[in-house]
C-alpha cells in the first residue's frame, strides 16, 4: 500500500510540473523586491549612512533589502548546505530528496522534510500556503510545489536565493539576512565570517534551540561543508554571541530624532538628508558633554545647527540634549527664544550699508533714557559700566548695549525690522515700534534655524537663500537675494573676527578664540534665560543655543560660558576635517589708518566701505553739552508703595557738560558733577544746562505724576543712579 502511495505522489509531482509551465500568477522578482518594506524608517545622511531609525512595524524587524552581492559567500554556502544541498541542480522540487523521504516513510522511519529553498520562498509569497497548524495540509503542500516549479520557470537561481535570504525568518521577530546579521553579530551581511555563517544557517532550522543543541547542529553543518569548516571553538564562540543578542530588538541608530520626525512622514521609509553622520555625532556629543558640565547651574537644554555656507545645506541638526533635556521632544532648533545681543551684527550692517556709520565712527557708551509706549527705557551694559566714547568696531565686537540702542535710533526701527524679515526671521511679525529700541538687544523671539542662516548671509557676502535638509537632486533653486553689499558683509565679518576689539568685554583668551580665521558673536537674553553663540569660517556656519525649554533662568551662565564651548568644539572638528581660509577683501572696500580724538582708542588700520574714509565728515564725533537723563517729554510716575520723599530720580549729562551747571525750573541746582539725584515733586518741570556765560546749552521738560504733599520740597545731592528704574534693560552679551 505504501508503495502505491509513494508512486502516486511522484506521478502527481510530474503532473504538477507540467501544469506549472502555464502558471501565470507568480510575481516577478522586481515586484517582490519593490514591495519589500523595512520595519524601520531610515533617515540617511548625505553619504547614504543611517543617522536615525524609527520603528514602523511592531511585528517584525526588517532592514532594507540586501542584494546577493552584499551577502558573505560563506553565509550563502552555509544556507544552501543546511537547507537545500542540490539547490543549483533541481528545478524547484528535489525529486531525489522527496524519494528519500518517501523511502524512509515506507520503511517506518521518521520522514525528514524535503522542502527546497524555492519551495520555502514560495510559501512566504503566497498566504494560501501558510501552515495554519503544526503541518501543511496535502492541498497546501501541492500548491507550494506548483508555486516552486513556476518560480523556477520565471526567476533565476540567484534571484531565488537573494529573495529567500531577505524573506526568511531567522530568530524571534527578525526577518531577513540584514537584520539577522546586525542582531546576532553587529555586522553587515558582507562581514559575516565562516563560523558566524554556520550559526546563522543553523538558526533557520532551529531558531529556538538551546545552546548545546545549537552547537551540535553547527558542528554537524561544519562537517558537511568539508575541510574549510571552522574549528569547534570558533563555532562555540559564535553560538555564544548569537544567543546573547536580544531576540526581540536591536539597537537603532539614533543621532537625529528631530530631523527624522520632520522627514520620515507620509509613509516615507527612506529619506536621504543633507546631514553628515560624522558632523552630527560630534555636534551631539559636544552639546551633551558641555551641558553636563554646567548642569549644576540649572542648564538642561540646548541645540546645535551646522550649515554649509555655499549651498545652505544643513550638515548637523541637534534639536536637544537627549537624556539631559527637560523636554526631549521639543525641537530647540525651531523653538522661538530671545536672542540677546546676537542680532547686533545686522543692526550695524544696516548702519554701514546706509553710510550712517563706519567701523571708526565714535558712539557714546553713556547713560541713556528713551521714553517709549511701555515706559522709560534705560539700557545698561552687561557689566553695568559705561565707557564713554567707543568706536563702532569696539561697540559691536565687545557687544556694548548703549551704543547699539543709539545706532538703532540712527537706522530706524522699521528699516531694522525689514532687514530681519528679509533675512528669514519668521518670528518677527510686528512693526518696529512694537519691539521698541530693545530690538537692538534681542527683545524679539527668533529660531536658531533662522539666526544661523542670517549669519550665513554675512559669510556669503550679503546673500540670503533658505536652508535645506534634503538634497535638491539637481533641481533649480531660486537665486539668492541680496540683503547687504559684499563690502558691508566683509566689514561686519572682519569685526566679528577681531579678537583685540572683542577683548574690552571678553578678554583675549576664551572659547571665541580659534586657531584659524572665524567670525563669531554671542548673545544672552534677560535674566540669563537663553544664551547663544553663532559664527562661521569660510565654509561652515555653526549656531548653538543653550538654556531651558521651561524658560527658567540659568545661574551665572552667559554665551561665553554656556554656548561658546560647544561652538568651539564643533568648529575645531570642522576645521580639522575640511580646513578653512581667511576671506579676501571684495571690491568696494579700502583700508586706511583711523585716528581718534583725545586718544579714545589707539590709531589702527581700519577697513572702510569705499567713500566713507575718514576724510569725510564722521558722524557722532560731536561732544556738545547734552542732558542724558531724564529724556525729553518723559512722564515719570511716583511709586505709591514708597513713602513720598524717599523716591529719587537722576539728572545725568555727558562729558561735554563738565563746565556747566544745572537749573531746575529756573532755579540754580549747582554744578554738573557726576550724577545728581533729586526728590521728585508732581507737576511739569524744566531742567536746563547753563554755560559759564549764563547761556542755555540744553533743556528738557518732563512730568512727574503722583499725589502731592504741600510740605515736600525738592532737594538735590550727588550719588549713584537709583536702583528703581522705570524700564531697565539688562540684556546680556
Amino acid at each position: 500500500m505504501r508503495y502505491w502511495v509513494a508512486y502516486g505522489a511522484l506521478t502527481t509531482i510530474e503532473v504538477l510540473a507540467a501544469l506549472a509551465l502555464c502558471w501565470s500568477t507568480v510575481p516577478s522578482f522586481a515586484e517582490v523586491r519593490a514591495r519589500w518594506q523595512p520595519s524601520d524608517a531610515q533617515l540617511l545622511d548625505r553619504n547614504g549612512e543611517p543617522v536615525h531609525e524609527l520603528r514602523v512595524d511592531p511585528h517584525q524587524r526588517r532592514l532594507a533589502w540586501t542584494s546577493l552581492g552584499a551577502v558573505s559567500p560563506a553565509l550563502s554556502r552555509a544556507v544552501i548546505a543546511s537547507e537545500d544541498r542540490r539547490f543549483f541542480h533541481h528545478h524547484g522540487v528535489d525529486l531525489e530528496a522527496i524519494a528519500g523521504s518517501i523511502a524512509r516513510w515506507l520503511t517506518g522511519h521518521h520522514s525528514r522534510g524535503a522542502s527546497t529553498i524555492t519551495m520555502q520562498l514560495a510559501a512566504t509569497l503566497d498566504p494560501r500556503i501558510s501552515h495554519g497548524g503544526p503541518r501543511r495540509t496535502v492541498a497546501q503542500k501541492l500548491r507550494q510545489i506548483v508555486a516552486a516549479l513556476a518560480l523556477e520557470r520565471r526567476w533565476s537561481k540567484q534571484e531565488i536565493l537573494e529573495a529567500y535570504l531577505n524573506r526568511v525568518t531567522w530568530r524571534g521577530e527578525t526577518q531577513g539576512v540584514g537584520a539577522a546579521s546586525r542582531l546576532m553579530f553587529g555586522k553587515a551581511p558582507n562581514g559575516i565570517n565562516g563560523a558566524e555563517a554556520i550559526v546563522l544557517a543553523t538558526l533557520i532550522k532551529a531558531p529556538n534551540a538551546r545552546k548545546t543543541a545549537l552547537e551540535h547542529r553547527a558542528v554537524a553543518l561544519g562537517r558537511t561543508l568539508g575541510a574549510n569548516a571552522p574549528p569547534q571553538a570558533e563555532l562555540s564562540a559564535a553560538v555564544e554571541r548569537a544567543l546573547a543578542a536580544p531576540s526581540h530588538d536591536f539597537a537603532r541608530v539614533a543621532l537625529a530624532p528631530h530631523v527624522a520626525e520632520q522627514l520620515l512622514r507620509n509613509d516615507r521609509l527612506t529619506v536621504q538628508s543633507t546631514l553628515d553622520r560624522g558632523v552630527q555625532r560630534v555636534a551631539l556629543e559636544a552639546l551633551h558633554r558641555h551641558i553636563a558640565e554646567v548642569r549644576d547651574r540649572n542648564v538642561h537644554d540646548g541645540a546645535v545647527i551646522v550649515v554649509e555656507n555655499s549651498t545652505g545645506e544643513v550638515w548637523a541638526y541637534v534639536g536637544g540634549s537627549g537624556d539631559l533635556s527637560s523636554a526631549p521632544y521639543v525641537d530647540g532648533v525651531r523653538a522661538l527664544r530671545q536672542p540677546g545681543s546676537a542680532l547686533k551684527p545686522f543692526l550695524y550692517a544696516r548702519a554701514f550699508e546706509q553710510r550712517l556709520l563706519t567701523p571708526a565712527s565714535l558712539l557714546e557708551d553713556t547713560p541713556l533714557e528713551l521714553p517709549e509706549q511701555r515706559g522709560l527705557y534705560r539700557p545698561l551694559d552687561y557689566d553695568r559700566e559705561f565707557r564713554g566714547l567707543v568706536s563702532a568696531r569696539v561697540a559691536l565686537a565687545s557687544s556694548l548695549n548703549v551704543p547699539a540702542v543709539r545706532t538703532v535710533g540712527l537706522v530706524g526701527l522699521e528699516a531694522f525690522t525689514r532687514d530681519l524679515r528679509a533675512l528669514g526671521f519668521e518670528g518677527i511679525v510686528e512693526q518696529g515700534d512694537y519691539y521698541g529700541s530693545a530690538l537692538a538687544l534681542g527683545s524679539a523671539d527668533v529660531r536658531l534655524w533662522d539666526l544661523a542662516n542670517a549669519y550665513r548671509s554675512i559669510a556669503t557676502g550679503g546673500l540670503y537663500s533658505p536652508l535645506t535638509l534634503v538634497n535638491s537632486g539637481g533641481e533649480t533653486q531660486l537665486p539668492p537675494r541680496r540683503i547687504y553689499s559684499a563690502a558691508t558683509a566683509f566689514v561686519i565679518a572682519d569685526i566679528l573676527a577681531d579678537r583685540a576689539s572683542r577683548s574690552t568685554t571678553f578678554g583675549l583668551e576664551n572659547s571665541l578664540a580659534t586657531r584659524f580665521w572665524s567670525a563669531v558673536k554671542t548673545g544672552t537674553s534677560k535674566d540669563m534665560r537663553d544664551n547663544w553663540c553663532v559664527g562661521f569660517n569660510s565654509r561652515f556656519t555653526v549656531g548653538v543655543w543653550v538654556g531651558n525649554f521651561s524658560g527658567a533662568s540659568m545661574h551665572d551662565v552667559s554665551g561665553i560660558t554656556g554656548a561658546a564651548p560647544v561652538w568651539l568644539d564643533v568648529m575645531n572638528y570642522l576645521y580639522d576635517r575640511f580646513g578653512a581660509r581667511s576671506p579676501a577683501p571684495p571690491a568696494g572696500v579700502t583700508t586706511q589708518t583711523a585716528e581718534f580724538p583725545r586718544s579714545v582708542e589707539p590709531a589702527r588700520k581700519e577697513w572702510f566701505i569705499a567713500g566713507t574714509e575718514p576724510n569725510l565728515p564722521t558722524p557722532n564725533l560731536d561732544n556738545r553739552p547734552r542732558i542724558l537723563s531724564p529724556a525729553a517729554d518723559s512722564v515719570i510716575a511716583l511709586d505709591p508703595d514708597i513713602p513720598f520723599g524717599q523716591q529719587e530720580m537722576a539728572f545725568v549729562a555727558n562729558d561735554g557738560a563738565k563746565d556747566a551747571r544745572w537749573t531746575l525750573d529756573r532755579k540754580n541746582f549747582g554744578p554738573v558733577r557726576g550724577v545728581r539725584l533729586w526728590t521728585p515733586i508732581p507737576g511739569v518741570h524744566t531742567l536746563s544746562l547753563v554755560g559759564p556765560g549764563g547761556n542755555a546749552l540744553d533743556m528738557v521738560s518732563f512730568r512727574i505724576r503722583g499725589a502731592s504733599q504741600s510740605s515736600a520740597e525738592g532737594t538735590t545731592r550727588s550719588g549713584r543712579l537709583p536702583s528703581r528704574a522705570a524700564h531697565v534693560c539688562d540684556t546680556q552679551r
